[in-house]
């Protein structure tokens, strides 16, 4: 069983920071990316930031400059650092781990149950 358990989320004002926090656990044979998605009602879920397991970065053009991602392997955790949020930031944020559970089987996509960050005054 593989769990992605999110920390983090909560309501802050336009302008300022949060950080959101996710941990891999279970049978985890190898993460090859670890990211973040969100969905805005009525919207579709988009991509945020993601990180692969060699430190690369990719980044939605409505965060980049803002928001930075980073990974700790040892740890199976990815971490989103927020900062500049905006009112259309808000949105359910969902913690991405794209990993294999053995030798014997391929990359599959885990998902967390979501944190809710809302931006407003």
């Amino acid at each position: 069983q593989i769990q992605l358990v999110e920390s983090g989320g909560g309501l802050v004002q336009p302008g300022g920071s949060l950080r959101l926090s996710c941990a891999a656990s279970g049978s985890i044979f190898s993460i090859g990316a670890m990211g973040w998605y969100r969905q805005a009602p009525g919207k579709l879920r988009e991509l945020v930031a993601t990180i692969t397991n060699n430190g690369n970065t990719d980044y939605a053009d409505s965060v980049k400059g803002r928001f930075t991602v980073s990974g700790d392997n040892a740890k199976n955790t990815v971490t989103l650092q927020m900062n500049g949020l905006k009112p259309e930031d808000t949105a359910v944020y969902y913690c991405n781990a794209n990993l294999r559970r053995s030798m014997r089987t391929g990359y599959m996509n885990y998902w967390g149950e979501g944190t809710l960050v809302t931006v407003s005054s």
